[in-house]
Order: structure tokens, then C-alpha cells, then sequence
């Protein structure tokens, strides 16, 4: 976005205010695909950014959800349909009799007992329920392979499920493609393993490369696609042998954010120049930034000229761990400048410490056509934070 377009919303609007461009974000997820080809379908997990469904909803094929708010945002937006998989570990029967009732197209199974409440569902809603195995790689999500044989060994105890494939996903910020490319060959094992063992082809892989995105210095911007781009082959091969699924949030997210707060005050303590700004870590979160000590990307709107100075960026809760950058060289600084801090489309509008010292929750803008549009009011939490007596 403009430098005029972001301080435009700052004074119309005020701060602090998350604002996401979801005419970059639709451009970026465009060229995703047209970079692994229409034959690979790509599904958003919307906890990366739920505010991002409505343009998401116009550019992947599927949606995932892993609860049950995620799926009642679904039904607010007429989204719970045959678009959703709906993921997560403790699934219970209501959840799951519910998601089936929305018409919910596909459900993962975490564990042999969520396989037993996936069937009671779908015998008692007299529906063949399609279901993909999750399978664990070495967190507390999915289940081991023994496990996922003893599924399919006894399937015909699951009568009105179809096991249409496998469902994998490893962890986030993943930078040696190499170990993706390990699990997709991998995968093509154990799907021929199962088609040997079980007569069983599997149509179907859901799985979740966890491409990186770069958030801060020393990081490269110079083409945040190119790991989309190097992992297309392996993708397409994958694709040639079964109906894959690509499932991601962050990559997609994370550019199109831009966290708008005001400097409230500047002080110096002892030639440590410190600046208090509106907004703080109840609001903001980069992964990985260990405390503040990286220097994420930040624009900032001086009204005055002056030398560049060393700044610690704080935020308004009282609590020293409220630091946003460590050390951020910035010329002329003073109460009233604008601070917009880029790529915070993935995670962070959800991720903050929301409640803490009952600050309120920010407001949230889509700018869709070059346009804002509001889409949450500054909220209050100490509502929440209340004891009813």
C-alpha cells in the first residue's frame, strides 16, 4: 500500500488499526497458482487470518477449519459447505455432528477415536462421510502409521466413512525445501504401501508445505514466491499421481498486513531513547522476533526532520516485556508520528495478548478496490476481563 494511503486511514480512522490489503493478498494468491497449475487445489486455514475469509473464500477451493468458532465464522459468511475441511484434535461428537448438519464436504481424523466419532456421526446423520487420516509427524497432531493401518484394516467396522487420503503438515517457517521434498517422496511410498497392502489407491493428499515468509532484517524480500516457485516441480509431480490439496495461511497472509500505531511519547533515560506507542504486544506478534531483537519492516512518518537515533519501540502495557523492536534506527521521532509496521497479515491480528491489562482490541480495515472498509470498531475487553458478582 501508498504511504498516502496508510496515513489517510491513520487520520480518518485513528490508531491503533490493523489494516489488510486483500487486493494484494487475492493478486498473491492468483499467482501461487498459476505458478503450480490449476490441477493442484489450494485450501486457506483460516486461523492465520479469519478477517481474510471473505476474499480467500474467492480464491482457493477449500477452507480449513480446526474449531468450532472458525466453523461459526463459516456459517456467518454462508461458508460451513462441501469447501470445508474441517480439521483439529479433540473434535467431539457435537462438533462433529454439527459440521456434518452444516454439509461440511471432508473431516480429518486425529486419532483411531476420533475415526469411531467421525462414524457414529455420519451413521446417525445417514451420510457417507468423506475422511482424511492425519498423519503424525512427530507433534501431538494425527496419528502414528500403525494407527493409521488399523483404520484402514478395519474399515469395514466405519461403513458410512470414505478414507479419500492422507492429511500431513510438519510446522511453519520451513526454509530447506529439501525436507519437503523428502516428505512428498515419502508420501508416494505410503500411499503405494497402503494400495499394496490394503487394494486400497488413495484419490487424495491434503498437505501443508509451511512455505517461509521473510518478516525482518537481513531476511530476502527480493521474491517472497520463490519457494512456491522452487517447490512447483515436486508439487506437480505429486499431482500426477494423486488429487493434492495445498494447504496454507501464512504464505499466503502475511504481506498484505500493515499495523498502524501513533508515538505517544519519547523520553531518554540515560542516552537510551525510549518511545511509547498506543499499539503493543497485546496487538502485535512476529514469529521469531525473540523479544524484539529483530528489526522487522516499519515505515515511519516524521513531522519533523532531525538525526537518526537508536530507538526502543515500546508498547502501553505495564509490563517490561511490552517491547516491539529492541533497537530501531529512526530520524526524528516525536509524539504524534505514525509508525506502520508491514507484514502483519499472518497470525498477529489473533495471536496478541488481547486481553492482557484489558486494553482494547484494535481496529481492523480491509482495503478491497482501494477502498477501507471497516471491519471491526476499537473493542473494549475489560467486558471480558470482568468478574460477574
Amino acid at each position: 500500500m501508498t504511504d498516502a494511503s496508510l496515513q489517510k486511514i491513520a487520520a480518518t480512522y485513528g490508531t491503533p488499526t490493523f489494516v489488510f490489503d486483500t487486493d494484494a493478498l487475492q493478486a498473491r494468491v492468483r499467482a501461487i497458482q498459476t505458478i503450480w497449475g490449476r490441477e493442484i487445489d489450494l485450501c486457506y486455514s483460516i486461523k492465520a487470518n479469519p478477517f481474510l475469509l471473505p476474499a480467500m473464500m474467492q480464491v482457493t477451493a477449500r477452507l480449513e477449519v480446526c474449531s468450532p468458532g472458525e466453523l461459526s465464522l463459516c456459517e456467518s459468511l454462508h461458508a460451513a459447505d462441501a469447501r470445508v475441511i474441517y480439521s483439529g484434535v479433540n473434535k467431539t461428537p457435537v462438533d462433529i455432528a454439527r459440521a456434518l448438519a452444516d454439509g461440511v464436504g471432508t473431516c480429518t481424523a486425529e486419532s483411531l477415536l476420533q475415526v469411531r466419532y467421525l462414524q457414529d456421526a455420519a451413521r446417525k446423520a445417514a451420510k457417507r462421510l468423506p475422511v482424511l487420516l492425519r498423519l503424525n509427524a512427530g507433534s501431538q497432531f494425527g496419528m502414528s502409521k500403525e494407527d493409521l493401518f488399523t483404520a484402514l484394516a478395519h474399515r469395514r467396522e466405519t461403513p458410512d466413512l470414505e478414507f479419500i487420503g492422507i492429511h500431513y503438515f510438519v510446522g511453519t517457517q520451513r526454509k530447506k525445501l529439501v525436507n519437503q521434498q523428502k516428505e512428498l517422496a515419502m508420501l508416494r511410498e505410503l500411499y503405494a504401501e497402503i494400495e499394496q497392502t490394503f487394494g486400497l489407491r488413495l484419490p487424495e493428499l491434503e498437505y501443508g508445505p509451511g512455505l517461509a515468509v521473510p518478516y525482518f532484517d537481513g531476511d530476502d524480500f527480493t521474491d517472497t514466491l520463490s519457494p512456491a516457485k522452487d517447490l512447483a516441480p515436486a508439487l506437480r509431480e505429486v499431482s500426477s499421481w494423486v488429487h493434492l490439496t495445498v494447504e496454507m495461511g501464512r504464505f499466503y497472509t502475511a504481506e498484505c498486513g500493515y499495523y498502524l500505531t501513533t508515538a505517544m511519547d519519547c523520553k531518554d533515560h540515560g542516552g537510551q531513547h525510549y518511545c511509547i506507542v498506543d499499539g503493543g504486544m497485546n496487538h502485535l506478534n512476529y514469529l521469531g522476533q525473540i523479544m524484539g531483537m529483530k528489526r522487522p519492516h516499519l515505515r515511519h512518518f516524521a513531522a519533523r526532520a532531525a538525526s537518526v537515533q537508536d530507538w526502543t519501540l515500546c508498547g502501553s502495557l505495564c509490563t517490561t516485556n511490552d517491547v516491539l523492536v529492541r533497537s530501531m534506527p529512526l530520524a526524528g521521532l516525536c509524539p504524534g508520528d505514525l509508525l506502520v509496521f508491514e507484514n502483519t497479515g499472518a497470525y498477529s491480528v489473533t495471536e496478541g495478548l488481547g486481553l492482557f491489562l484489558s486494553r482494547d482490541l484494535p481496529q481492523v480495515i480491509l482495503w478491497q478496490n482501494g477502498t477501507p472498509h471497516p471491519v471491526r470498531s476499537e473493542t473494549p475487553t475489560y467486558p471480558i476481563n470482568t468478574p460477574a458478582v
